[in-house]
């Protein structure tokens, strides 16, 4: 009894050490960016003023950015993932999706530079021989980031279509539903939430990813919605920039870090409500 109580008091200290960790790592950045928010304003935060030369810090084109950049991932990234899930759990042979799962996981394991380096030597050119623009945009970090989200949301896909009861399957069939009506019908819409959360995590790994993002998107500091004129993001902004930012751009800098530290908060919280649906 005694050994149980100090491995539960021993697990109760990481568990308490990791939510420390956060609530630390968010009052140091909230605290850093303090000074922009009471000096600068929040309205001029948000606007489409960037120019660090005349005092001017608006977030709201790499705010834009990172949102599309997001949602084009997710829209070629999700179908994809979704589709390979389907594919490894329902139709493949066993031995066929074993390879192809193998090639997922390697895919998961790829650093996010070396993605970014195919997509500036490759992605980039072929988008600016067949648009005639320069390559870079939206449009080249949303093929980026889908790369980068599709492991994610296959793995978690296929889990969970591999965890609905057999039962499911075996009574669709024997109504007579074909293999595709059975997926469609019965299977998707029974795993939904699972596959809603699969996607949510992966827009989580989207909305952070900087490197790859970094190297394709243009690091331009306009406001456009031209998929493939260069602009910029909150993560390709900060890495740009947070090496030689003094003062209220440091501080601004820092601001923009405290907004997608939320936006990561608001998609766990969303998870958290979805899952939490699925168990009532």
């Amino acid at each position: 009894m005694a050994r149980e109580k100090y491995i539960k008091m021993l697990l109760m200290a990481c568990a308490s050490l990791s939510f420390l960790a956060i609530l630390l790592i968010f009052l140091f950045i909230f605290q850093e960016s303090l000074p922009a928010i009471t000096r600068i304003g929040i309205p001029n935060l948000f606007s489409a003023a960037w120019n660090p030369d005349k005092g001017q810090y608006g977030m709201l084109a790499f705010l834009i950015g990172t949102l599309l950049s997001t949602l084009g991932g997710l829209l070629i990234g999700a179908p994809l993932g979704i589709g390979t899930a389907v594919f490894l759990d329902q139709v493949a042979p066993s031995r066929m999706a074993n390879v192809i799962r193998r090639g997922v996981e390697l895919l998961a394991g790829i650093p996010s530079v070396v993605i970014g380096w195919f997509g500036l030597i490759i992605l980039v050119p072929f988008i600016a021989r067949i648009t005639g623009s320069a390559g870079y945009g939206i449009a080249a970090a949303s093929v980026v980031l889908a790369v980068m989200v599709l492991p994610t949301i296959t793995a978690l896909g296929a889990e969970t279509l591999r965890s609905l009861p057999p039962e499911l399957k075996e009574a669709s069939v024997a109504m007579g539903a074909t293999r595709w009506q059975t997926i469609r019908k019965v299977l998707l819409p029974a795993g939904k939430e699972g596959i809603l959360v699969a996607v949510v995590l992966g827009m989580g790994r989207a909305i952070g990813e900087t490197m790859a993002v970094q190297m394709v998107v243009g690091n331009s500091s306009q406001l456009t919605l031209n998929p493939f004129q260069p602009t910029g993001t909150l993560t390709s902004n900060l890495v740009t920039n947070m090496g030689e930012a003094v003062g209220n751009f440091r501080a601004a800098l820092f601001a923009q870090a405290l907004v997608l530290l939320i936006l990561s908060m608001i998609l766990i919280v969303s998870i958290r409500f979805i899952t939490r649906k699925k168990e009532a």
